[in-house]
């Protein structure tokens, strides 16, 4: 299919002039940076100063009308439901409903092309809200499949210029438990098989390096109802011995903690550390509904959290104790989660929800612009290991969205810096810039013909629609 031109040139030199502010991602006094310029060579921030002079190699961007965030990091993504979105039997179920009704019932008609054309389309979005690293929790396997998706994502990300990590998810039992599974005919994989195509995916894609474009992690669909309890503790050592990050769905329902109390007389996160699956190299999609114990394990481990309060909200899930878990040192992370449960891939959306969420639960001061945009760039960076990733600093990679707050509906803002999550979409990005690259260019991703990927997303909705 068509649809887009591989992105592949790449400005060497940037200065981006005259914001009208600029957010670090960092915490305390360092969030704000001011109306500083920033300069960039070779992919690396290498200035950040006011009244910077242009060199005669540089692109000057004029970020007069802009206000500077940290590229968006987000930790969980399912990018093959960007065509399953607002499914009318999904729209008003909860998360087991909706399992059975939506994603799982339709994993054997994404073949190939409907798996890039889902991605192409899920990229762009994230693009185009500010997102320079998406780590995509894939699970479009069973046994009869193909593997190649995984490598389609790879592909496509390259050719966004998009930071990208696979996690490579996967179900490996049917019966009895898990709620997509046992309704279905589909054979989910074998141990062996998983295990051999993320040893096939490490050696041709994962680069461990700190400010890497590319990433493989391990990642089973959920621990209690993707697989035999028996097998965690061997996918865990078998993450760490070939240097792998550990991803999974965790305490996402309180039928979930219901379920795990009864079959494992344990809380989830209790049940997860009995299976060697807690520690710095393990981030948890969720964590709704938990102990002060358990955020208290959590915290302990230096596991981490990708907290994704528009899915929680639209299942009817709850809403996590984000505040609770950062407080006590949980490193946080935003994520969009599927578009099949959130209906929206932007970042800045997310962003926006989520700093609102808290304060209509805990009050006006639970959460905070500065704190938000933090889980959002340089907490999510930390989750994945991307070490030179997530912060404005000088000596880090350059991973910039650039806000174009020239717009009636930011006119009257007394503090403009705050205008992206504080307004919520609309809100455009001019420019998106990944590892010094010019990813989005004044509003336009380059070589993305989107009225084809229209047409082809029109298309494969049509395929996923027959019966």
């Amino acid at each position: 299919m068509t649809g887009q031109t591989n992105v592949k040139t790449q400005t060497k030199a940037v200065l981006i002039k005259n914001p009208v502010a600029v957010m670090s991602g960092l915490r305390g006094d360092a969030a704000r940076l001011g109306p500083v310029d920033i300069r960039i060579r070779d992919g690396v921030i290498r200035e950040i100063a006011p009244n910077l002079d242009a060199r005669d190699d540089e692109r000057v961007i004029d970020a007069s009308a802009c206000v500077v965030y940290p590229g968006w990091v987000n930790t969980h993504h399912h990018l093959f439901q960007n065509l399953l979105k607002a499914v009318p039997s999904g729209i008003n179920a909860d998360l087991q409903e909706w399992l059975a009704a939506v994603p799982y019932p339709r994993l054997a008609r994404f073949t190939p092309e409907l798996a890039r054309v889902a991605a192409r389309l899920g990229m762009a979005e994230l693009l185009l809200s500010g997102v320079t690293t998406c780590a995509d929790h894939h699970y479009l396997y069973h046994a009869q499949g193909t593997t190649e998706t995984g490598d389609i994502l790879f592909d496509e990300a390259a050719s966004f210029g998009l930071r990208f990590v696979l996690c490579r998810g996967g179900a490996l039992q049917a019966a009895g438990d898990h709620p997509g599974f046992s309704k279905l005919a589909l054979k989910p994989e074998s141990l062996d098989q998983m295990l051999s195509d993320i040893e096939r995916l490490k050696a041709r894609y994962h680069d461990a390096h700190a400010a890497s474009m590319r990433r493989v992690v391990v990642a089973p669909t959920t621990p209690t109802f993707s697989l035999p309890p028996a097998l965690l503790p061997e996918i865990a050592r078998a993450a760490r011995g070939m240097g792998l990050r550990m991803h999974t769905h965790l305490s996402e329902t309180r039928r979930y903690v219901d379920f795990c109390r009864e079959r494992f007389d344990r809380l989830p996160v209790e049940f997860v550390a009995d299976h060697e699956w807690l520690g710095p190299d393990v981030w948890f999609a969720h964590l709704v509904h938990l102990e002060a114990s358990e955020i208290a394990m959590l915290a302990e481990t230096g596991s981490g959290c990708s907290h994704c309060p528009v899915s929680n909200a639209r299942l009817g899930s709850g809403i996590a104790p984000a505040p609770q878990m950062a407080a006590a040192g949980v490193p946080m992370s935003l994520a969009v989660d599927g578009v099949a449960s959130n209906e929206s891939g932007s970042m800045t959306s997310e962003a926006h929800f989520a700093w609102l969420v808290h304060r209509a639960a805990q009050g006006a001061s639970a959460t905070t612009v500065e704190e938000t945009i933090h889980w959002g760039s340089a907490g999510g960076a930390g989750v994945l290991g991307l070490d030179a990733v997530g912060t404005l600093e000088v000596g880090k990679a350059a991973d910039l969205a650039l806000y174009d707050i020239d717009d009636p509906r930011f006119y009257g803002f007394h503090d403009l810096a705050v205008a992206p999550v504080t307004a919520g979409e609309p809100a455009r990005v001019r420019y998106n810039i990944v590892n010094g690259r010019v990813v989005v260019d004044d509003g336009v991703i380059p070589g993305l013909d989107l009225d084809a990927l229209r047409h082809q997303a029109v298309d494969g909705v049509k395929l996923l629609l027959a019966d």
